[in-house]
């Protein structure tokens, strides 16, 4: 019975407070389905601009993505950068050389004096001819023979010493030199039966030009010709053809 009574006050009971809670959450609906329907437009929102940066740098394409380097890798200095080092020259003045002052030479034509052509005369041998020597025939001068062909020689005559010559015999007369000419011009002599031809020019004076030699030759003071077309006194050695 109890049980039963229990039962029919709490059905109503309950029936009140479901009531009084439909009542109560009645005004709250609204409210809920507003925060739903915020909630929703915020997502809706969010997901708008999650695609928005997505698509962000796909348009751009050009920025450079940025790489964090990890620690510890060598970092790359950048080249550092020298200016350029301007080099001032300096100023040089010009100097100005003076150039010597040349003073103009007079030069006189110099004259110049032909040499004097000497005529050579070719003197053809004179013909054999017989001499009579003067003075004394003894022996009065060392031998003769051995002179040089060319060049000077020597004989000592009466205890003088004497130049002889067989080739180009030179002496100073008056103002100028004297060339004899080749003894071969003067020919060949002949004193008694033997024949004498010319062997050297002897230096010696006329009073020592006279008398033989002691190889036989003799000697005779006569006129020669020069080359310059004079005659000339000259002594004379005469030898014996050998």
């Amino acid at each position: 019975m109890t049980n039963d009574m229990t039962n029919k006050i709490g059905l109503p009971l309950f029936a009140a407070a479901l009531l009084s809670a439909a009542v109560l959450l009645a005004p709250s609906t609204p409210s809920v389905a507003q925060e739903r329907s915020a909630t929703s437009t915020e997502f809706s929102a969010q997901q708008s601009q999650d695609k928005k940066k997505k698509a962000a740098p796909a348009a751009r394409g050009a920025q450079p993505r940025v790489v964090t380097q990890p620690k510890g890798t060598p970092r790359l200095a950048a080249p550092h950068r020298t200016a350029p080092r301007t080099v001032t020259q300096p100023k040089r003045t010009p100097r100005t050389v003076a150039q010597p002052r040349v003073t103009p030479r007079t030069v006189t034509p110099r004259t110049v004096t032909q040499p004097k052509v000497i005529q050579r005369t070719v003197t053809q041998p004179k013909a054999l001819r017989v001499v009579t020597p003067r003075g004394t025939r003894a022996v009065t001068a060392s031998r003769l023979r051995g002179v040089p062909a060319r060049g000077a020689g020597r004989t000592v005559i009466r205890g003088q010493n004497y130049s002889a010559w067989r080739s180009g015999y030179r002496v100073r007369r008056g103002s100028g030199w004297r060339t004899f000419v080749a003894l071969s011009a003067l020919g060949a002599i002949a004193i008694g039966a033997n024949e004498f031809y010319p062997y050297a020019y002897v230096s010696a004076p006329e009073p020592y030009c006279e008398g033989l030699t002691e190889d036989g030759c003799e000697l005779m003071w006569q006129e020669v010709e020069t080359l310059e077309g004079d005659v000339v006194n000259q002594c004379v050695a005469y030898c014996p053809w050998q």
